[in-house]
C-alpha cells in the first residue's frame, strides 16, 4: 500500500501518485510517501521515480536489517527499529522502518504496521504544519514517537523483573531458570536494538548531514537523550538479571545440598543397622550369648536403636543436621 501526502500553498493533501515535477530542484512542494508492505510493483517506485541507489532499495525492501544511517549525496538513508513487546510470547517483536530523506521529500518503508506512522498520517490529514515544517522535521516526529513507545515496554520489563525477583526468593524452583533465561534473552534483544539506534540518532543530532538544520538537530538531541537513558536501563536490567540468575542457582544448589545431607544422614544411620540385621539374618547357627531367640531379638532392636540415637546425637552436635 502506498500513501502520498503533498504540502503546497500552506495546505497538506493526500495524492494518488508522485508527480516527477515535485522532485525537481527548487520545487515548492513537500512530499511524504509511505510504503506499507509494498509489492514488487510498488517497490519499483523507489528506483524508477526517486532513483535511489539499488543497494539502499534492496535493504529497504528486505525485512531484517540493523539500524544505520548512510549518506548518498542528495539524500539520506536510515534504518530504525520500532519495538513492540508481546508479554504472552515473552519476546520482543521488532520491525524495520526505513527512511529516505531528501530536501523536499521523505519516504518511509515498513513491512509491518507502525503505530507511529499511522498516528503521524492522521496528524498530517488534520495539521498542515506536520509536513509544512519540512521532511526532516516530519522524520523527527516519527522517530520521536517510535522512541516514546519504548517507555511502556520498558515499564513492563521492570514489573516482570520485580516479579521474578520476588518469586526467586520466596518460592524458588528449577522451573524459574527458564523464565530467567527468557527474560535475559529479551534484555539482550533490547540492548541490540537500542544501542545502534542511539548512535544513529546521535549522528543526526550532531548535524553531520546538510539535510538536518540546527533547529531539527536540537530536537534530535532530545530523542538521543531518551535513547541514552534506555540504553542505561537495558544495561541495568542486564546486571540485575545476571545477579538474579546467580542467586537462583545458588538457592537451588543449597536446596539440593540440604536434600543430599538428609539422604546421607539416613544412609549413614542405616549402615550399622544393615550390618547387624545382615549378620543375624543368615541361615546358619550363630552364638546367641546364652539368650533365647525372643530376648536376643529385643536385645538387637535395642542395640540398633541405641546406635541410631548416638549417631543422630553426634551429627546434631557437629552441626551436620
Amino acid at each position: 500500500m502506498i500513501r502520498v501526502y503533498a504540502h503546497a500553498g500552506g495546505a497538506t493533501r493526500p495524492a494518488e501518485r508522485v508527480e516527477r515535477a515535485w522532485l525537481e530542484p527548487g520545487s515548492p512542494v513537500l512530499v511524504w510517501v509511505d510504503l506499507f508492505n509494498p509489492t514488487p510493483d510498488e517497490g519499483r517506485l523507489l528506483s524508477d521515480v526517486f532513483h535511489f541507489h539499488e543497494l539502499a532499495v534492496e535493504d529497504a525492501l528486505s525485512t531484517s536489517n540493523d539500524p544505520k544511517v548512510e549518506s548518498y549525496g542528495d539524500y539520506l538513508y536510515l534504518i530504525l527499529h520500532a519495538i513492540d513487546f508481546k508479554a504472552p510470547e515473552h519476546c520482543f517483536k521488532t520491525h524495520d522502518i526505513d527512511f529516505f530523506l531528501g530536501k523536499t521529500y521523505l519516504v518511509t518503508v515498513h513491512t509491518d504496521e507502525s503505530r507511529s506512522i499511522e498516528h503521524m498520517a492522521d496528524i498530517c490529514g488534520r495539521n498542515a504544519m506536520a509536513l509544512g515544517e519540512g521532511p526532516a522535521a516530519l522524520m523527527h516526529r516519527i522517530i520521536d514517537m517510535v522512541v516514546d513507545n519504548y517507555r511502556p515496554e520498558i515499564d513492563k520489563l521492570n514489573e516482570r523483573l520485580d516479579a521474578l525477583e520476588k518469586e526467586v526468593f520466596e518460592k524458588s524452583n528449577p522451573r524459574l531458570a527458564r523464565d530467567i533465561l527468557d527474560f535475559k534473552r529479551d534484555v539482550a534483544s533490547l540492548r541490540r536494538i537500542v544501542q545502534p539506534q542511539r548512535d544513529v540518532v546521535g549522528r543526526l543530532a550532531r548535524r553531520e548531514f546538510p539535510f538536518i538544520d540546527e533547529t531539527v538537530a536540537y530536537r534530535f538531541r532530545d530523542v538521543h537523550d531518551h535513547l541514552v537513558r534506555l540504553v542505561d536501563e537495558a544495561m541495568f536490567f542486564q546486571d540485575r538479571i545476571t545477579s538474579l540468575l546467580d542467586a537462583h542457582l545458588s538457592i537451588v544448589s543449597n536446596q539440593l545440598n540440604s536434600v543430599m545431607k538428609i539422604l546421607t544422614v539416613i544412609a549413614t544411620v542405616f549402615m550399622p543397622l544393615t550390618f547387624i540385621t545382615g549378620l543375624y539374618g543368615m541361615n546358619v547357627d550363630l552364638p546367641h550369648f546364652g539368650l533365647g531367640g525372643t530376648r536376643m531379638f529385643w536385645l538387637l532392636m535395642g542395640l540398633m536403636m541405641g546406635i541410631s540415637g548416638v549417631m543422630l546425637w553426634y551429627f546434631r552436635r557437629q552441626g551436620w543436621i
